[in-house]
């Protein structure tokens, strides 16, 4: 037997591939692929995909920046759907993160020009940040038939009001949580306690999962923003899994036994209440939990910055 950690990995969770980069992502023949602003631009940069940024420069240049933005993701979801036989994640603008109606707008459109490269909308996810309003913009989108990935999401009240909205799929990160907590400790971080299952980051997921499974919520939860392996490895059993191609490549190379760590007996053993959220429940949770509330608005503001980054290269 094949004891190829990647392999294993793939019997218990859907693995994705987290990257914008779709060169490199056949090699580990993902099933899903997710991307966002900042993985578009990266890739944007590298010379193998100038000729891509060209000839968007060339066909759109009578449309607008935000129209020319949102063909290029477009292309990129088109390539990347050559190779992964599932589904692609589009981010929404993140300047809209507080934007309900402008949200759907946008999600209408990536769709529209999905569509019209005979794209099925089953293939497709609209990522959207975790905000209270791009939830709600989710909830809409979704009771249209446009599936949605809830995203930039910390905290069990953000997966919650997802559910509510009857996402297809939510992405908690797991690094970016670990990153608060390590650098809220400082010195008196002690990595070796804090890893694998006793990871917050993976402890979040971890909560999140055994609600959703407890109370029968449809709601597909993808871990994202891994830091290590052995975060990933600790969610083994989540729905899905979406990793960058730099960790799917030392996944690809270890080996060892795999079992999956998230059951439903281990959700059972974990049963927590089910809530019912509003706005304004939704809000004050949020802003009493510190790491969730920052993370989210840095999150935001990294993919602003990069909008706005891709905007110039276009306008250039």
């Amino acid at each position: 037997m094949n004891k190829n950690l990647l392999n294993q990995l793939k019997q218990l969770s859907t693995v994705v591939a987290d990257t914008g980069d779709f060169e490199s992502m056949g090699r580990f023949t993902p099933t899903d692929a997710t991307t966002n602003p900042s993985l578009i631009l990266k890739a944007i940069r590298q010379p193998g995909y100038q000729h891509l940024l060209n000839h968007s420069l060339l066909q759109d240049a009578g449309l607008s920046v935000a129209q020319r933005t949102d063909r290029l993701l477009v292309v990129f979801g088109q390539e990347i759907l050559k190779i992964v036989p599932g589904r692609v994640s589009t981010e929404v603008d993140a300047r809209l993160s507080f934007d309900t109606q402008g949200t759907v707008e946008r999600a209408r459109e990536i769709m529209k020009l999905y569509e019209s490269l005979g794209i099925e909308r089953k293939r497709i996810l609209i990522k959207i940040a975790a905000t209270w309003e791009g939830i709600q913009a989710a909830k809409q989108l979704e009771a249209e038939g446009i599936a949605c990935n809830v995203t930039l999401l910390f905290s069990l009240t953000q997966a919650i009001a997802a559910a509510q909205a009857n996402v297809t799929l939510i992405s908690p990160f797991v690094g970016r949580i670990y990153d608060w907590y390590k650098k809220a400790a400082g010195d008196n971080w002690d990595e070796v306690a804090n890893a694998a299952e006793n990871d917050p980051g993976v402890q979040s997921v971890s909560r999140i999962y055994a609600y959703f499974k407890n109370h029968g919520i449809a709601t597909e939860i993808m871990g994202a923003s891994f830091r290590n392996t052995g975060q990933i490895l600790a969610l083994a059993g989540c729905d899905l899994l979406t990793i960058s191609p730099e960790l799917l490549d030392q996944l690809s190379s270890g080996t060892g036994d795999l079992t999956a760590r998230l059951t439903p007996d281990y959700a059972a053993a974990n049963a927590s209440e089910k809530r019912t959220l509003d706005e304004k429940t939704f809000r004050f949770d949020l802003n009493e939990d510190a790491m969730a509330t920052e993370k989210l608005a840095e999150g935001i503001r990294v993919f602003v910055q990069d909008a706005i980054a891709l905007d110039a290269l276009l306008k250039s």
